[in-house]
């Protein structure tokens, strides 16, 4: 039987105790809606207090609105977005960035998942030419599909570069927490003081129920509130909501829930690294292991535990780990893995 504590994805893990316990304590009698109440007010407080003044919070449904309420508020229909070709608004999101904003999606391909100056550079092309889509927003990931981080020194020069072309810098951050828990550094360090323009910072992965924020740094448009209630992610009930951001930024609550996943990751790296048929594709850098393994493999894998192929042609998977994962879960993988190989090596 599928064992469903496996390592198809950080979103399956349940809601960590301590979110779960403010979701309860905010729900107490009534209080007006729509985000005028005050836990939404106290957790905006706090997220200014953790990123800096002028930075300004939207909370919306899902990491897919997020990504699409940051891009609609940056750019025109006509004008384009560039971002790595493993990049979620490009593989992952169904068109909806495309569908809602009308703007084009630009992949750029990446050994890494990460992108560079020299990669975006092909395509600032066409500027002020009626024909062709105009590059207004880079979008950079963080961590990558791939699991691999960026340093603020690599984010930093891609935002003087952006800038310099009149462009702007958009962070998918569904896994920031693990990135900036793997380098050590602050919420704060790899974002705005980065040069990131508008971050989608996620919550889901990292321990909270469901919602996701936007963060627009040092300024906001006006149209933003316009269009959060357009693309229907303006939530009445916004308290529910609010107080996991809260709760995650307080006591570090985000930190320790990734730090403990990435753990986790480096564990399930080390162990299956001694398995010899077994290769670790990228480095294991937050909470995601992508393994190449022999193909008959995958499925018995697949039957007692749950995660998903990532490049079938190159019999790829990935294997990710949450803030719940246990030593004990990871044991009893790679001892089910040890023996699937044998079975398979001596058959």
């Amino acid at each position: 039987m599928m064992n469903l504590r496996g390592f198809a994805s950080d979103n399956n893990a349940g809601v960590h105790p301590e979110i779960m316990k403010a979701i309860e304590a905010c729900n107490q009698n009534h209080v007006v809606g729509y985000g005028a109440d005050p836990y939404t007010k106290r957790t905006a407080e706090k997220i200014i207090e953790v990123f800096g003044k002028n930075t300004y919070p939207f909370f919306v449904f899902n990491g897919t609105a997020a990504n699409v309420l940051s891009l609609r508020s940056m750019m025109q229909s006509y004008e384009s977005v560039i971002c790595s070709d493993t990049a979620h608004i490009h593989e992952d999101e169904c068109g909806a960035p495309e569908f809602i904003t009308g703007s084009k999606v630009i992949p750029v391909h990446t050994p890494d998942g990460k992108l560079t100056i020299e990669a975006i550079k092909p395509h600032l092309k066409g500027i002020d030419f009626e024909h062709h889509s105009q590059p207004r927003v880079v979008s950079i990931t963080q961590a990558t599909e791939l699991g691999t981080i960026y340093t603020p020194d690599e984010i930093s020069r891609i935002a003087h570069y952006v800038h310099a072309n009149n462009m702007l810098l958009h962070m998918d951050g569904a896994r920031i927490a693990n990135a900036a828990a793997s380098l050590g550094l602050s919420l704060r360090e790899i974002t705005r003081d980065a040069g990131v323009d508008v971050l989608s910072f996620g919550g889901t992965k990292n321990g909270a129920m469901y919602g996701e924020l936007v963060l627009f740094f040092h300024e906001c448009n006006d149209a933003v509130k316009y269009i959060r209630k357009q693309s229907m992610q303006l939530a009445s009930k916004m308290r529910y909501i609010a107080v996991q951001f809260e709760a995650l930024l307080t006591n570090d609550l985000w930190k320790r829930n990734a730090e403990h996943a990435n753990k986790m990751a480096q564990l399930l790296a080390e162990k299956v690294s001694q398995i010899p048929e077994i290769e670790i594709v990228y480095p294991v850098q937050a909470n995601g292991v992508f393994a190449a393994i022999p193909s008959a493999l995958i499925k018995p894998l697949q039957d007692e535990f749950f995660f998903y192929i990532w490049d079938e042609p190159r019999s790829e998977v990935r294997w990710m780990t949450s803030w719940d994962t246990t030593e004990d879960d990871i044991e009893r993988f790679v001892k089910l893995i040890d023996q699937k190989m044998r079975d398979y090596l001596f058959s």
